[in-house]
């Protein structure tokens, strides 16, 4: 008896820059399935919708189907954020969109959609026009704007649980360094905030192996999402780290150095550099909650969730600078070595010439923004937390290259080139959020006027009305990044030779307790004027700190105690 033939699946192909000459000449539309490789609902889809016999031949029959990796393509990535993960993009031949479609697609309402277009491909309601943005006036938020974007970011808050916004439950590093810092300077309520938000979020932390879950559903902190991707990994490290220097109190290290080892033991390669993430599903498609609740034995008994070992700049550089912030707030030694490490690794293997960085081994687009950028700003950390002069010169070429590549008319694009005319790199308001504060702080560490310029340009985005009202009440990044806009950060400076244990005690000190924005430096004699020398210093007899601004610097601090009182004036 004949065996019968497997059924032919949906053929899916990668992005491609020849795709839409292709979908023109088979008079083809285009479904581009954007997914997360540890996204649950994405596998879920796979499992269903993409396995249904009616999907699958109207997809064969009138479609060209792509596939694409959002962390393996941050340009669609950042398009396309607000529709997933997966989201569902439908193409006319040229490039233009049809439909954009977030989150899981049931088969039925999958196989409406395909035939409708296949009858009438004219765009759908999803397909809204972008926005046009003119920049702010004076590159800044105006007062009428900072008052309305707080008022909304306070009204956002959720008193009961903790957390901004409602639905999904997550430790934002933007909402939770704003509420940290406006706290630390006095605002009672802030604190709170930040208090609420970080105790309840130690939920999201895997008691197990200690990574953080991305979020969690039904509007509480119970019912997780067990996905542990890199940038909550990263920088919600920083911020349990930053409150326990800005808080003066060490067990908020605690979480901080479980998410450190969960990145030792499981995202870690054997070279020292950063994997991407780790899925949610032990089975795709299969919600894992009863795996998770095993202990360590019982989970590597069933098995491993998958890892993702592509190496990207852009999660490294997050890394780096994670990892330096733990070193900052706990003395860990092992955290900047990890750091050292993983940033030698992606300036051998991802460097590209002029100071930027590719995404990937090999990449399908590019470059991005956002490599080179979080790589920057792992460098600037580095030097502030190290005090060597070679991360800040790499920084420097990383803001240089950026500069040269990325600039846009309005803010800094996302990629230095684009698929198509239609789907043109746009600027994104965290990327740009993330430039404006590194390119602000770079300033004042080179005193080069370029750097303040690329601030100032990306904050002419950032404060653009257009934006700010897209924003709606997820604005506590572009407060910060306007915040540090307005002011010159406190600069701390150690003075007498870095083999000197007084030096080293009084370095020490400003990592663990100075407030997160700070220029700080140490300068040994031995080894020439800092970078930018704008006063001059005092011989001394033994290491001294001094704190300095407007040309001028406070007296002598020689004893740990003086400079933390000083700290402690600054931070508070």
């Amino acid at each position: 008896m004949a065996q019968a033939q497997e059924k032919p699946g949906i053929d899916w192909q990668p992005w491609s820059d020849g795709l839409f000459q292709q979908a023109k000449a088979g008079h083809k539309i285009v479904l581009m399935d954007l997914e997360a490789v540890w996204c649950h609902w994405c596998h879920v889809m796979d499992e269903t919708t993409y396995s249904d016999p009616q999907v699958i031949a109207l997809i064969r029959q009138k479609y060209i189907a792509v596939r694409v990796d959002q962390d393996e393509r941050p340009d669609l990535s950042n398009r396309y954020e607000n529709y997933g993960w997966p989201a569902t993009v439908i193409f006319k031949w040229d490039g233009s969109e049809l439909a954009r479609r977030r989150g899981y697609i049931p088969p039925k309402t999958m196989a409406s959609m395909l035939q409708a277009f296949v009858d009438d491909p004219t765009p759908g309601p999803s397909v809204d026009s972008e926005v046009a943005a003119a920049p702010a006036a004076v590159g800044a938020l105006s007062n009428d704007q900072r008052a309305a974007m707080r008022s909304a970011f306070v009204g956002s808050y959720d008193p009961a649980l903790g957390g901004w916004g409602h639905g999904q439950k997550l430790l934002d590093w933007n909402d939770l360094e704003y509420s940290l810092t406006q706290g630390a300077a006095g605002d009672a309520r802030m604190d709170t905030m930040a208090r609420q938000t970080l105790t309840a979020g130690l939920k999201l932390i895997d008691p197990v192996w200690g990574g953080v879950d991305q979020y969690s559903i039904d509007d509480d902190w119970d019912h997780p999402h067990f996905e542990k991707i890199m940038p909550f990994q990263a920088e919600n490290m920083r911020v349990f780290a930053l409150a326990a220097s800005l808080w003066r109190e060490p067990e908020w290290l605690v979480p901080a150095q479980k998410i450190h080892g969960y990145l030792k033991d499981f995202l870690t390669s054997p070279d020292g550099a950063f994997y991407t993430s780790q899925d949610a599903d032990l089975k795709p498609g299969e919600y894992a909650e009863k795996y998770f609740a095993l202990d360590d034995a019982g989970r590597r008994k069933l098995g491993m969730p998958r890892v993702d070992k592509h190496i990207y700049a852009q999660q490294n550089g997050l890394a780096i600078t994670g990892l330096t912030a733990l070193y900052a707030a706990s003395g860990d030694a092992a955290a900047v070595a990890q750091a050292r490490r993983a940033a030698d690794w992606v300036i051998a293997h991802r460097a590209l010439p002029g100071g930027g960085f590719r995404h990937d081994e090999k990449d399908t687009g590019g470059p991005y923004l956002a490599d080179t950028l979080e790589m920057g700003r792992s460098f600037l950390a580095l030097y502030a937390a190290t005090a060597e002069r070679s991360w800040l010169v790499r920084a420097e070429s990383a803001a240089d290259f950026i500069n040269a590549r990325f600039r846009a008319p309005l803010g800094f694009a996302t990629a230095a080139s684009s698929p198509t005319a239609a789907l043109r790199s746009q600027p994104d308001v965290d990327e740009n959020i993330t430039l404006a504060r590194f390119a602000n702080l770079l300033g004042h560490y080179t005193g080069r006027t370029a750097d303040g310029m690329m601030a100032a340009h990306a904050m002419g985005f950032l404060a653009s009305p257009a934006v700010v009202k897209q924003q709606g009440d997820t604005v506590s990044g572009i407060m910060l990044a306007d915040d540090e806009s307005r002011a010159d950060p406190p600069h701390i400076v150690i003075v007498g030779p870095k083999d000197d244990p007084g030096a080293r005690a009084l370095f020490a000190e400003a990592l663990r307790e100075a407030p997160p924005y700070k220029r700080l430096e140490w300068y040994d004699p031995a080894e020439g004027p800092l970078p930018n020398a704008d006063v001059e210093y005092p011989k001394v007899s033994k290491a001294v700190a001094f704190m300095c601004g407007n040309g001028a610097c406070s007296s002598p601090m020689i004893t740990v105690a003086a400079l933390d009182r000083k700290l402690t004036s600054l931070s508070h």
